[in-house]
């Protein structure tokens, strides 16, 4: 059910796809998803778990990217801006619009530059259905009380929320209901062109399964890793494309009340974001700063974790300290190494860079982009794919709504009023958080249960032996992190103890799984 082909074909080996895919990562899922969707038969590999790198270390926000502004980067942020609304409409259970406040700030940037900044931001996306921009009077405004009394002025405006490491997940979905093969876990050791085809051998990280595959065109989307699949698997010598950037977060306690996120300037000319976060906390991020090491490694520095404590600090009463800290995340970003002297500078838009063809198999490389352009990126790679290997079917993602998305962009409360009327022994918050992960879908989790006892085990806070069952038949979670981490973030709430309590169910339950398939 997961690799969306039978287990015989996950045995045979030799098979031609028309696309193998490197990474499953956003950009990796949403060209499976557009290449599946358009006919094509396709293969990804993700090494690790779905979103287990830079797609599930982001900001978590669809935005234009009001900072990029500065650095002249127009065409990014005006289709940043575009995409805003229209991933908001695929997916309204994992994408919410989010209002921010930014204050204005005497000797940073002056408020007619910040005026004119959120007048464009404003107008040269299609903004419809998102609120335009407005001015606070910060010693009125409700936005003013968790802030020291330094600020008069404000300037509210639109973006949007989006649960990253989910978004992912529900494009490989797609991706798989649609055919595609989806394998996590699952390591590229070496491609080789073969003629017009490519070969190529991958391995189970689990199981030291080897398979070879054959496929017409390779797309290298291994984010932080596209270098190293470039100089690895495809052998190739001089590999220096990416500028690997770190950036960290923190999560603290809960230290404000409004729905609205903050965005705070800092002196060295950096902001950084306050956003609420999982209902009881505020997430606080994020750094910018080169980085050298493996990226699957990347962890916080004292200097970062001092760095967004002091520069939130600056703006809150209450000052945010180390203990406030329940958790911390890092991650790198592969930008393209465009020759740019700060990390902030480097360019975030998207560079495709393609080999091969007349007579040698077709390879395009994506280095950089953004979470909030990925469908974009997609299209654009399936014009390459178009070019190399023949065009089947016309774009269509922008309209196709992503699993369990399929209600009203105004139509949350709905939903969960909906479900629960369904399900009436569920509480509030548990039929909030289902519908928020999965939408429509939650129904599929939930089933023909008419008691709570009906859900099975309980891990913890809210997490259901029925929900647990349903991320690893049909979201590929593996591990306790995968669901606690990735696909649900009950590990905010969970102890270690009770984690290790669905590490074990899941290991015997996987092992049953197995041995009932090789039965």
């Amino acid at each position: 059910m997961l690799h969306g082909k039978g287990r015989e074909d996950f045995l045979s080996d030799d098979r031609l796809y028309d696309i193998a895919v490197i990474g499953g990562g956003i950009n990796g899922c949403g060209i499976a998803r557009d290449a599946a969707g358009r006919g094509y038969s396709v293969f990804l590999a993700e090494q690790n778990d779905l979103a287990s790198g830079t797609s599930s270390w982001s900001t978590k926000l669809i935005h234009g990217g009001l900072r990029y502004l500065e650095f002249y980067e127009f065409r990014l942020v005006r289709e940043a801006l575009m995409e805003r609304e229209v991933l908001w409409r695929l997916a309204p259970h994992i994408i919410w619009p989010m209002r921010f406040v930014l204050p204005h700030h005497k000797g940073l940037r002056p408020a007619w530059l910040l005026r004119l900044g959120l007048f464009l931001y404003d107008h040269i996306g299609g903004r419809k259905l998102l609120p335009a921009t407005k001015t606070l009077d910060m010693r009125r405004d409700a936005a003013g009380k968790p802030l020291k009394p330094l600020f008069a002025r404000a300037f509210e405006y639109s973006d949007c929320w989006v649960n990253d490491a989910r978004f992912v997940v529900l494009n490989a979905r797609d991706a798989a209901d649609r055919g595609a093969d989806i394998r996590t876990r699952t390591k590229i050791v070496r491609a080789a062109r073969d003629g017009d085809v490519w070969r190529i051998e991958t391995l189970d990280r689990d199981t030291g399964f080897k398979q070879t595959l054959r496929a017409r065109m390779l797309v290298n989307a291994a984010g932080p890793w596209v270098d190293e699949v470039l100089a690895g698997a495809l052998g190739k010598n001089g590999v220096a494309n990416v500028r690997l950037v770190q950036g960290s977060h923190i999560v603290i306690k809960r230290k404000f009340d409004d729905p609205r996120a903050y965005f705070f300037q800092n002196r060295d000319g950096r902001i950084i974001f306050a956003i609420p976060y999982e209902e009881d906390f505020t997430l606080i991020g994020t750094t910018d700063r080169d980085y050298d090491g493996e990226p699957g490694k990347a962890a916080i520095s004292d200097e970062e974790i001092d760095y967004l404590c002091a520069a939130a600090s600056e703006y809150f009463v209450e000052p945010v300290r180390r203990a406030d800290i329940v958790w911390t995340y890092s991650g790198v970003r592969p930008l393209y190494d465009d020759g740019a002297s700060k990390a902030q500078e480097a360019t975030r838009d998207y560079v495709l860079k393609g080999e091969g063809g007349d007579g040698q198999a077709p390879l395009v490389n994506i280095f950089g982009g953004k979470i909030t352009t990925y469908r974009r990126l997609a299209e654009a790679v399936l014009e390459r794919i178009g070019a190399e290997i023949g065009k089947k079917g016309a774009p269509w993602t922008g309209a196709e709504s992503l699993p369990g998305g399929d209600f009203p962009v105004t139509g949350f409360a709905d939903a969960v009023e909906g479900l629960r009327a369904d399900y009436a022994f569920l509480g509030p918050a548990h039929a909030r958080r289902l519908v928020r992960l999965y939408g429509t879908r939650a129904r599929t989790i939930l089933g023909a249960a008419r008691t709570q006892a009906d859900l099975g085990r309980c891990f913890g806070a809210d997490l259901y032996e029925c929900e647990v069952r349903y991320l690893m038949e049909n979201e590929w979670a593996v591990s306790a992190e995968d669901v606690l981490w990735r696909r649900t973030k009950r590990g905010l709430r969970l102890s270690e103890e009770a984690a290790a309590g669905l590490e074990a169910f899941m290991r015997e339950t996987g092992a049953r799984a197995g041995n009932a398939a090789a039965g």
